[in-house]
């Protein structure tokens, strides 16, 4: 059935301790990424949704606790004259995450049927023709033995208008508000539209999405940062590789290492 984002509003506050759920996550997600380091793995996180809706403080809390080396956060904005001369999904290739990396996409290549869409800046032609290209390419990375997990953060307009005006009201948080978020905001009809187009066509069998009730921010972490972590397990490795024989003799020669139980 095609996800219908009135399911995800009920806003219901996160019960238990919170601060102790999201430090037992962090380590958890700390675990899955020296897994993926280890085992050499690729992964792309796909973050989308709302303004406002709470996808940037879920990264920060998700990547608390990684190896800095081995991750990257891409967020996308508008794309420049270089990636508007080709085609819409060569400026994402440069980014895709090569092996022992996790690639986390604040935005991603479904601005051609949401955003690209909404305001004309593509033909209805290219949009329409993006859903097969977007579930194509997505393909193709789980050929080549990346996972992929797609995010999405929904929050009302009545939740959405709340944290725009805290925006304005925060002098350190002023940066993120921008003309653009009010813009979309008057288009929010027209985005609901694409966003039900979207998953419709996009929530494959091999790439699903998982809809995040954003109205709630610390569930909303905490639902966003559990589904990364289960996803991930699921298809990571389970074993973990014996030492390597040839450190172990550098270490015995090094300083007398001996193996302890």
């Amino acid at each position: 059935m095609t996800i219908n984002l009135s399911d995800y509003e009920s806003g219901d506050t996160f019960e238990g301790d919170y601060d102790e759920a999201l430090e037992a996550l962090q380590d958890r997600l700390a675990r899955v990424h020296f897994q993926h380091i280890i085992h050499g793995c690729r992964s792309i996180l796909v973050f989308e949704g709302w303004d406002a809706a709470g996808k940037g403080g879920a990264i920060r809390r998700m990547t608390g606790q990684w190896e800095p080396r081995y991750y990257d956060v891409w967020p996308i904005g508008a794309p420049t004259k270089e990636e508007k001369d080709r085609h819409f999904l060569w400026r994402f290739w440069q980014k895709l995450p090569g092996s022992r990396e996790i690639g986390v996409f604040d935005r991603s290549w479904y601005g051609r049927v949401l955003v690209e869409r909404v305001e004309g800046f593509c033909k209805p032609a290219d949009w329409k023709r993006g859903y097969d290209e977007i579930n194509e390419f997505e393909a193709q990375q789980i050929d080549g033995g990346t996972n992929l997990v797609k995010l999405f953060f929904h929050v009302t307009q009545d939740e959405q208008d709340d944290r725009l005006a805290k925006r304005l009201d925060t002098p350190h948080k002023r940066w993120k508000l921008t003309a653009e978020d009010f813009r979309n905001r008057k288009k929010r009809g027209a985005y609901l539209e694409a966003m039900h187009d979207m998953f419709e066509y996009t929530d494959t069998r091999w790439a699903p999405w998982k809809v995040i009730d954003g109205n709630d921010k610390k569930s909303a972490r905490i639902a966003a940062l559990t589904h990364v972590a289960e996803t991930l397990e699921a298809v990571l490795p389970k074993e973990l590789p014996a030492v390597d024989p040839k450190l172990v003799k550098l270490a015995e020669k090094a300083f007398g290492y001996e193996a302890r139980d």
